[in-house]
């Protein structure tokens, strides 16, 4: 029902927009010179509104529609990287605020002096997965540390997935008996009830070693259920990921997905850059883009891989 919901959304934004254009001709052939305001600014607007539902038809991939799981983990560089993890939280988080997206952080870790350890947020929203798998790997910034007292250069590194949300009848079982669920007090904020019962959960998959914490909800129970649909969504990323390899295998290619191939470099000392490495785009536009403007990054990786999923 929700897939047949968003066809139907998608369709119905198309004839909208095609009743939009066609009204527009009509008027322009009145030939009219009192409506060549209202004309061109309709005309940007119907420009502007194609551009983005021509990004989101790019959005072809089995899971694009769904909602996403982000998870966001700081790398090796201690309090920097750290640091690192938090401003990029603060994108993604100003990113889905544009798109007018809905966020719930699951799980986050704070750092010792600042910064976090890492974080899982839940998104919601149209195509949420289809464009967040753009954002997926190794994040590199480059900057004077604020934490550094001789003010050196520094360079941090941040790792993040992005893992479609499923439902549980979609193939993905887990027996109880592959799991192992711990319960702790949460170390985030959150008030009493939270600091001091342990409803936090920790669950671990013991075949594959994966583990999942969540700690944000005041009820256990509701903390296991978010604590499992993001165990289902990683299964599963798995299981794609194993698919991938053994097509590339037969094609004789080679994916890397390795800790120090960075997709996008962030250089805010001795010039201000970001770069995509994947799609070679790049602005200087450093602010704008920690502010959460990625859409061009988005939109790059996403036209770069048309043809490449089926």
């Amino acid at each position: 029902m929700r897939e047949l919901t968003q066809v139907r959304d998608d369709v119905a934004a198309w004839r909208g927009l095609e009743r939009r254009v066609n009204d527009t001709l009509e008027l322009a052939a009145l030939g009219d010179l009192t409506l060549h305001a209202d004309l061109e600014k309709e005309t940007s607007a119907i420009e502007a509104e194609v551009a983005q539902m021509d990004l989101a038809a790019l959005l072809s991939g089995p899971h694009d529609g769904a909602d996403a799981f982000l998870a966001i983990h700081a790398g090796a560089g201690g309090t920097d990287s750290q640091d690192w993890a938090e401003m990029l939280e603060r994108m993604f988080l100003r990113w889905t605020e544009r798109r007018g997206f809905e966020t719930e952080i699951l799980d986050r870790m704070p750092g010792e002096e600042a910064g976090i350890k890492s974080a899982t947020i839940s998104i919601k929203g149209a195509h949420v997965y289809g464009y967040l798998k753009a954002e997926r790997g190794v994040h590199r910034l480059v900057r004077l540390s604020p934490f550094d007292s001789a003010n050196r250069r520094h360079t941090s590194f941040a790792l993040v997935e992005v893992y479609p949300q499923i439902e549980q009848s979609e193939g993905i079982e887990i027996p109880a008996s592959d799991v192992k669920i711990e319960t702790y007090k949460s170390s985030g904020a959150g008030g009493q009830n939270v600091q001091k019962n342990e409803t936090a959960i920790r669950i671990t998959h013991l075949p594959t070693g994966i583990v999942v914490t969540c700690q944000n909800e005041r009820s256990q129970t509701q903390n296991r259920e978010n604590a499992m649909r993001v165990l289902r969504s990683k299964l599963l990323d798995i299981q794609r990921e194993t698919q991938a390899r053994e097509i590339a295998d037969i094609k004789g290619e080679h994916i890397k997905a390795e800790w120090g191939s960075q997709i996008r470099s962030y250089v805010l000392h001795p010039y201000q850059m970001v770069k995509d490495h994947r799609t070679e785009h790049e602005t200087g536009n450093t602010a704008a883009v920690l502010n959460g403007e990625i859409d061009e990054f988005i939109e790059a990786y996403l036209r770069s891989k048309i043809g490449e999923e089926k």
